[in-house]
């Protein structure tokens, strides 16, 4: 706990040093991120917490370096917490060698079984477990690798099929424990494998992956560039009413309604939400058999209001995300993977927090944390927004002890500076 709560003031340290190590003045700083010069100073001398990744991503695309570099993310764990980096190096290793003959003992499983691997993965992804992910992952390259290399026609294409959901869970995994190289290399292989899948809807599938990662680096309109470029390339496949593009057409419009809230176009969000639920809705009504989710994107009514609410932070709106919260339908909410509800407790944190009631605030990161543990200790903004509830409290119990001092006319007002 006490490593947390220094980390506020140290993110500020390493603002300070990148900007002066760029021989960059205070107000450019705060002209190129919309704040003024005094708040820049507050978040230098650690008077400021960061709880918002837009504010975050923004300060480190102005200074020319990766979010990660000024939160110090990976952050430091037990010894278990940590052995995901062994596997994360294995994986990288992997997906180096894409183009060379993969080292495999043996004959590869048939795309059918590696598949049913996929599914198993996908559990894993929706209860949060991202280091049992890791530790999936070198093995299952390898031998969608090796299938790829011995394969031909359909089996082939499944084969590349498999090796881009790898990639996905991979990019996904890295992204909540903050492992920016894997997050890059992961997009890149999965937007190669995913050309020869025979997948029409994978590579819109990969340019979702991209998406996320434009985000670092505060690329607002070409994130929204992007996912339009995406939405159109599955138009047909989603006007035909196909379910997997369905899927993958309502989480580009999510994508996209978050990068316009971090732009700050409060018309765009709307529409964009509105888009993703008329797709949520399209998929609710579908009647036929039970979709295999091959491509491993949760996508429905209760995914759309999740967002709605995060959204409504992004710009600034705890009252209306609040509001949005309580209205929420109950059925849509439960159905959510705990992976998504533990983000969703997060929101509902920092809402109540930068509403004034640090009780509820706590309550709600509490869930958080119990929902999907590695996912939330792992996060900036819970840390963030933790730090901050601490701060606060520690602040409102040396004023009460300062008043009852000074009734009991003690001397000792060293103890509050």
């Amino acid at each position: 706990m006490a490593h947390e709560l220094e980390e506020q003031e140290a993110i500020g340290r390493r603002i300070k040093r990148r900007r002066l190590s760029l021989g960059m003045p205070q107000a450019d700083l705060a002209a190129a991120v919309g704040k003024s010069q005094a708040w820049i100073s507050k978040v230098e001398q650690g008077r400021i917490e960061l709880d918002r990744a837009a504010l975050i991503n923004s300060i480190a695309a102005a200074l020319h370096c990766h979010p990660n570099d000024l939160i110090d993310r990976p952050y430091i764990g037990t010894a278990p917490d940590n052995q995901w980096q062994a596997a994360a190096a294995s994986i990288l290793r992997e997906l180096r060698r894409y183009d060379l003959t993969p080292v495999f003992d043996g004959m590869p499983r048939p795309s059918t079984v590696l598949w049913t691997e996929m599914k198993r993965l996908h559990r894993l992804r929706d209860a949060a477990a991202n280091v049992a992910i890791m530790r999936s992952l070198p093995d299952l390259l390898r031998e969608a690798h090796a299938l790829a290399e011995v394969s031909t026609g359909h089996e082939r294409e499944e084969a590349f099929g498999i090796y881009a959901v790898c990639c996905k869970f991979a990019h996904t995994a890295a992204h909540a424990l903050g492992h920016p190289e894997l997050i890059a290399t992961a997009c890149e292989r999965a937007a190669w494998a995913a050309r020869s899948s025979g997948d029409p809807v994978l590579p819109a599938v990969t340019d979702w992956m991209r998406v996320w990662d434009m985000w670092a680096t505060a690329d607002w309109a070409d994130a929204s560039a992007l996912a339009d470029k995406a939405l159109r390339g599955i138009e047909s496949h989603y006007e035909q009413g196909a379910p997997l593009a369905v899927r993958a057409w309502g989480s580009l419009q999510l994508r996209a309604a978050v990068s316009a809230a971090r732009a700050n176009n409060a018309p765009e969000v709307d529409h964009r939400i509105g888009l993703a639920r008329q797709a949520a809705e399209r998929a609710d009504a579908d009647a036929g058999p039970p979709v295999d989710d091959r491509h491993s994107l949760t996508f429905s009514n209760g995914n759309v209001t999740i967002h709605g609410i995060n959204v409504a932070l992004e710009m600034n709106d705890q009252g209306k995300a609040l509001r949005l919260n309580e209205v929420a339908n109950p059925a849509h909410m439960s159905v959510l993977p705990n992976s998504r509800k533990g983000h969703h407790r997060m929101d509902i944190a920092r809402a109540w927090l930068w509403d004034g009631d640090r009780h509820k605030a706590l309550g709600a990161l509490r869930e958080a944390e119990k929902l999907a543990p590695q996912l939330v200790r792992n996060h900036p903004i819970a840390r963030a927004t933790l730090r901050k509830i601490v701060y606060a409290e520690r602040a409102s119990t040396r004023e009460q002890l300062r008043g009852m001092s000074s009734r009991f006319h003690l001397d000792d007002q060293e103890l509050f500076r």
